[in-house]
């Protein structure tokens, strides 16, 4: 369940005289206006990672080379593409939006020691974003200046400033299935568990997933044993080991354990610089209230996200996601997969 706030989507509409937006694509991402296409793309940001001395650290410049290039993969995907009908073609090319947003926050965090209930989390997801943001506007003005603004633009809220490609550049988007064949954590959010079962998903398959970046993170400081491996096999969670300090369990907090508000801080802060909006899930315990919920409604809107969408852990008799993967199940014991 959830809401999108069309009055905060309006204000940062970039083509108000086009029309009013009514309506987002069917996750929440990207706002649209009648007959508008999204055209989407996702840094791993797991792969934007150096080692400095031996202390991991963001790798800006990679970082930098894989924005231009995307935001040039989209804004070409707008020439290739198979339109449907005329009038989605003629919008497409009138205003040539695009949407690149990241896959593996958590991942990111969690190489870089970072928790994600914490403040140097958050600092970090506005400096980041805020580079996204910035280093996909100069490269899509580099392309007004090689190809042209995009048609609109003199109708936009950008005119009379510098021309401009594309009328939005970024996007987060769920990256459901992206990241699982990236083989990484999906959109800014937390890992849902640490080993788990991913049902009903590539075309009805069930997949068994184990972080590996927590079974290196365990041996590198050598706090690896086949008995803590077995545990978090079968409960996907690690706030149970009794060996790990409480440091470890911070940096690797699941979904569930990371109190709502916190959800809800990664969201708009990655909001606050990005053109359209952002899919975020607000995940709850099962004893969340209706209180609870209209906290989190009222505190998204009132900081300005484009939508908000919450669900409440075991209020469907089916989910997507089971945390566990039983210990009689056969598991690879080379990669612990």
């Amino acid at each position: 369940p959830g809401l999108i706030f069309l009055d905060t989507i309006n204000l940062f509409n970039p083509t108000p005289s086009l029309g009013t937006i009514e309506a987002t694509n069917p996750c929440g991402e990207v706002p649209l206006l009648d007959y508008e296409s999204c055209n989407l793309g996702s840094v791993n940001l797991s792969k934007c990672i150096k080692n400095n001395n031996n202390h991991p650290e963001v790798d800006w410049r990679l970082l930098e080379e894989v924005i231009q290039v995307a935001i040039r993969f989209l804004d070409n995907v707008i020439e290739v593409n198979s339109y449907l009908i005329p009038e989605i073609k003629e919008m497409a090319m009138g205003n040539r939006k695009t949407g690149l947003g990241v896959m593996g926050w958590a991942d990111m965090l969690a190489l870089l020691e970072l928790p994600y209930a914490s403040e140097k989390a958050i600092k970090l997801g506005e400096r980041l974003m805020q580079f996204i943001g910035n280093k996909s506007r100069e490269t899509s003005e580099a392309l007004a200046a090689e190809r042209g603004a995009f048609p609109n633009w003199k109708k936009s809220v950008y005119y009379p400033g510098r021309p401009i490609r594309n009328a939005t550049r970024t996007s987060i988007a769920p990256t459901g299935s992206i990241s699982i064949i990236a083989n990484t954590t999906s959109s800014i959010e937390p890992l849902f568990a640490h080993a788990f079962k991913r049902m009903h998903v590539l075309d009805n398959e069930s997949i068994k997933s184990v972080n590996s970046i927590l079974i290196n993170y365990l041996r590198s400081h050598k706090l690896y044993s086949e008995k803590m491996y077995n545990q978090i096999l079968h409960e996907g969670v690690v706030s149970q080991v009794s060996e790990l300090p409480e440091a470890v369990k911070d940096i690797f907090k699941t979904a569930l354990e990371i109190p709502p508000m916190w959800h809800l801080q990664h969201q708009l802060i990655f909001q606050k610089y990005t053109d359209n909006a952002v899919s975020k899930t607000i995940n709850l315990p099962e004893t969340a209230l209706i209180s609870d919920v209209d906290e989190i409604y009222r505190t998204a809107w009132r900081f300005r996200a484009k939508g908000i969408t919450v669900f409440r852990n075991h209020s469907k008799v089916e989910q997507v996601m089971h945390p566990g993967v039983y210990q009689h199940e056969k598991v690879c014991q080379v990669c612990k997969e």
